[in-house]
């Protein structure tokens, strides 16, 4: 009888271990945004996944989950299982900012996430509504010295690139203007075309259409040196020497997740964005790939967490 029931057992557990044993992925991959649908990092999400699913074998679905400035998306993948099939497209705000912002955080990007792959650059641009008269950053900031706290600039949400370009030319060109957090590039792009909001840093992928239907007008690119997407445009730092700010996208997933899995992962986003109708349909969003190794991306959000620490308390920014 002990023999049966030890036969009986084993034979019970063997699809558990063949479970175990089922090659990465095995069910779809559930990518993370923390902003809204129809902002940059959404677009740009959704304009990989249908490469990515076809490396994987497997559907990739993007899930919007917005709110207190892409925390609460990354709260959910560092608390996902480590199997790979929860992951998140973090953003400057989500993996660098963040802890600067948010003195009671319940995860820290550096150690509850594991590095995959950047993905990418994302074209900023300084745009006001056609009906402004500015026609360059030097009218913008006289404007705003003749109006202290008047001038309105929105952001797709607090500690993203948007409200820290917003900061940092409040900053440098000692003016005070009134930051106003949306919940993703989608809604900021609605109040912005209708000139309730007078002017924003933002992404290329949701402002170059506006500009190109005559609804915005494009005053600056917050580069440190021109864009070779917008190479007429004039940089910020021409009028305010050292304002540089990046806007980037990059993957990670859950502490702890296997190597085997992250080098599967980081080779068929290598392969996604180095496709010609990837790369090209992300250049006219503005996007510049930067595939890396999972070391880089750590040692790139390592090193703006460290940048972006002293300016964010030097700018008093608040995360109310």
């Amino acid at each position: 009888m002990f023999q049966r029931r030890t036969i009986l057992g084993a034979t019970l557990a063997m699809p558990a271990i063949a479970r175990a044993e089922e090659p990465f992925p095995n069910r779809p991959i559930r990518v993370v945004v923390g902003f809204a649908a129809g902002g940059s990092t959404d677009l740009n999400t959704r304009t990989m996944a249908p490469k990515l699913s076809e490396l994987l074998g497997q559907p990739v679905i993007i899930e919007n989950r917005p709110g207190a400035s892409g925390n609460i998306a990354t709260e959910t993948v560092a608390r996902a299982t480590p199997d790979g099939h929860t992951l998140l497209m973090g953003t400057i705000a989500a993996l660098a900012v963040n802890p600067s912002l948010f003195a009671n955080l319940s995860f820290d990007p550096q150690t509850d996430l594991t590095p995959i792959v950047m993905a990418g650059n994302v074209l900023n641009v300084l745009v006001v509504p056609s009906d402004r008269p500015w026609r360059s950053v030097a009218d913008l900031i006289a404007a705003a010295r003749a109006a202290p706290d008047t001038i309105t600039y929105g952001s797709s949400g607090v500690g993203g690139a948007g409200h820290l370009s917003g900061a940092l030319l409040d900053q440098l060109a000692g003016i005070k203007t009134v930051h106003v957090p949306y919940r993703g590039g989608g809604p900021l792009m609605t109040d912005l075309i209708s000139g309730k909001t007078d002017y924003a840093f933002s992404t290329g992928p949701t402002a170059l259409p506006q500009v190109e239907g005559g609804r915005l007008r494009i005053l600056a690119v917050p580069n440190i040196t021109r864009s070779i997407l917008l190479p007429e445009v004039p940089t910020v730092a021409e009028t305010l020497p050292g304002f540089e700010v990046q806007n980037w996208n990059a993957l990670v997933g859950p502490k702890n997740l296997p190597r085997a899995i992250v080098d599967k992962l980081n080779a068929a986003m290598r392969e996604t964005l180095a496709d010609p109708t990837v790369a090209a349909n992300l250049g006219r969003h503005g996007v510049e790939p930067m595939p890396s190794t999972p070391e880089e991306l750590a040692r790139f959000i390592r090193d703006e967490t460290a940048k972006w620490a002293p300016i964010v308390r030097a700018a008093n920014v608040s995360t109310n």
